[in-house]
């Protein structure tokens, strides 16, 4: 049983990262990778785990496994992103990503 969460736990943040990354051409090796790398990179993957929060319902100890990151690195990524809402066209980008992350169907795994 927590293997199949952790798959769709995976599944999740890859579908979070490739909308993240869409929107900032950010690829998921950058996304997913251990390193800061550039400001745009850490900002796609700041959004990206955002997404995985908010729109999947997944704790902030969970997104913090997929991403390979701390617990406290998470929550200081989402509340920066909820401080950039304060910008309409930001608000309108992460209100659109956050639709087409809640539209996708529940990840299939095998059982």
């Amino acid at each position: 049983m927590q293997f199949i969460r952790q798959s769709e736990d995976f599944a999740r943040a890859r579908l979070a990262g490739s909308l993240s990354g869409y929107v900032f051409d950010v690829s998921q090796e950058e996304l997913f990778g251990n390193t800061r790398g550039l400001q745009t990179v850490a900002l796609a993957r700041q959004v990206a785990m955002y997404l995985t929060h908010v729109s999947f319902g997944l704790s902030l100890a969970r997104v913090a496994n997929v991403f390979l990151r701390d617990r406290s690195t998470v929550a200081h990524a989402c509340h920066l992103i909820e401080d950039k809402r304060d910008d309409p066209k930001f608000d309108e980008m992460l209100e659109a990503l956050e639709n087409a992350a809640r539209a996708a169907p529940t990840p299939m795994m095998p059982h």
